[in-house]
């Protein structure tokens, strides 16, 4: 896989060039000709697309039905292992960000940055997953923190300070804190050692459980990846975020923020809601019980 997120060492360097993420030859320029950010649009609830949609019903639109799809094969001889990080990056989308915080083995060094490879497994017990860019032969700093130390701090990013959670990406020399070039605060943890990130809505301490490696399928033997699992030890939200219960976190407070494809993002500003199905309720509408046929030999789940 290639890299979830921006960090040292030099193999890094070469990648970043290989990649090529920013697509604008100004960027700054392109960015001036833009609309400015908006900030009075806050979020705020909506209708679903259709809101009289029944069982049955398919899509919204299906036009979509007319149009014809391209199969690609992953390991086609001659594709670059950098395609598929493109194609996947602006396919899986939005995804949410990891912004980790950790410290060297012996205390001396602090290290913060983006994982755009990241997400919930499980709440019992809570589990996150990072996905690192190199084996374990060439760790990117987080890596080498966690492996030393085993403690790391998730901290979700927000509208209020993207600009400097994306300067953590910077690829520091080992040794050199992202911390002071982003201009945000630390602020201590409880159960672990690295510090959390004090403008973040919400952080969650963790401590690792496993990491697996990854080989390449294009180059056996090279090694592309490492999986880190790590276990929520520790919540903190603002007190203006949670519910009385500590239960749900206010979406108007917390303006994540998500990664899209290439040095794209995307804001969390409108949402609707959704019931979940009840099968005994949809068959009380004698339309719905209709569709209850018995599954064909191999269709899927």
């Amino acid at each position: 896989m290639a890299p979830a997120n921006a960090e040292t060492t030099a193999p890094k360097l070469d990648a970043e060039a290989t990649i090529k993420r920013n697509p604008h030859p100004d960027f700054k320029g392109v960015e001036f000709s833009r609309p400015d950010f908006n900030t009075s649009n806050t979020w705020h609830f909506t209708k679903t697309p259709k809101p009289d949609w029944k069982p049955g019903d398919g899509p919204n639109d299906a036009s979509g039905l007319q149009k014809k799809h391209r199969e690609i094969d992953p390991y086609a001889e001659g594709r670059p292992a950098t395609h598929n990080y493109k194609l996947l990056i602006s396919g899986i989308v939005p995804r949410p960000i990891g912004f980790v915080s950790t410290i060297s083995g012996d205390g001396k060094s602090t290290n913060l940055a983006p994982f755009s490879y990241f997400n919930l497994i499980s709440h019992d017990p809570p589990l996150f997953i990072l996905g690192f860019s190199g084996g374990y032969d060439r760790p990117k700093d987080t890596l080498s923190n966690l492996l030393a130390t085993k403690e790391c701090v998730l901290n979700i990013i927000s509208e209020q300070y993207i600009e400097a959670a994306n300067f953590a990406s910077i690829n520091c020399p080992p040794g050199i804190s992202e911390w002071p070039f982003s201009g945000l605060h630390p602020a201590k943890s409880s159960v672990v050692k690295p510090d959390r990130v004090q403008e973040a809505v919400f952080s969650i301490e963790a401590k690792l459980v496993e990491t697996r490696e990854w080989e390449s399928r294009a180059v056996p033997g090279k090694k592309t990846g490492v999986l880190g699992i790590v276990e929520g030890v520790r919540f903190w939200v603002r007190e203006d975020a949670i519910d009385e219960e500590g239960v749900l976190i206010d979406p108007k407070v917390l303006k994540p923020i998500s990664r899209l494809g290439g040095i794209t993002f995307g804001r969390v500003t409108e949402g609707f809601e959704l019931l979940r199905p009840v099968y005994n309720d949809v068959m009380k509408d004698e339309e719905a019980k209709k569709l209850a046929k018995p599954k064909a030999d191999g269709q899927l789940e």
